[in-house]
């Protein structure tokens, strides 16, 4: 099958949205936990979720187009802090329904029966079921004129996994910690690792490690 940009820009709204969405392969699924001025708490499902850099420890993910209200992105901005959390087999199911549009106020953590989590000085809530989690300060905010997205960047400021899923180089096992991974809308998936390579150089030859 082949697609131009004609065709692309023509196809039927759902099927141009799964097509776009699964096309660029798997992604990191997470939950991502805020906490309203109010007091309530928000837990919303993202795969937007990417790296910016180790030192300083900053990552970011994409908030489609949204008012600024008690949820994920009014939330952010408001107290300046949220959680990611890895989404396991055990509850892809709730993690998945923290994607419907509840109105404001609700707390997504009671209609899926996921626990609030919290941790030293953090004000966000973490999901206690989740085995790999964080906690992020906002650094930045843009907006992203091209299609009324959001770029949230977040600095790391805490870091919660099991001893046995941290490897003595740093590198988190995540299939140890039972991270699960998504493709398109809907779809969650597994992993099994192929293989893990040694820093390519060009005077070196790649090795197992």
């Amino acid at each position: 099958m082949i697609y131009n940009q004609n065709d692309i820009e023509n196809l039927e709204t759902r099927f141009r949205a799964n097509l776009i969405n699964s096309l660029g392969g798997f992604k990191s699924i997470v939950l991502i936990g805020t906490k309203s001025l109010q007091g309530n708490e928000n837990l919303g499902l993202f795969s937007s979720l990417f790296h910016i850099g180790a030192n300083p420890a900053y990552c970011g993910f994409i908030v489609r187009p949204n008012e600024e209200k008690q949820n994920t992105l009014g939330n952010i901005l408001n107290t300046g802090q949220f959680t990611i959390n890895h989404v396991l087999p055990d509850f892809y199911k709730q993690a998945h329904q923290c994607s419907a549009k509840y109105n404001e106020g609700i707390s997504e953590f009671e209609k899926t029966g996921l626990t609030p989590q919290y941790i030293d000085l953090i004000e966000a809530p973490f999901v206690e079921e989740s085995n790999v989690k964080f906690a992020c300060e906002l650094a930045q905010k843009t907006n992203i004129e091209l299609n009324g997205t959001t770029l949230i960047i977040g600095k790391i400021i805490k870091i919660i996994a099991p001893d046995s899923c941290i490897l003595t180089d740093g590198f988190v096992d995540l299939e140890a910690a039972c991270t699960i991974t998504c493709s398109g809308l809907d779809s969650y998936h597994r992993t099994n690792k192929i293989g893990r390579l040694s820093y390519a150089k060009v005077d070196r030859e790649i090795k197992e490690i």
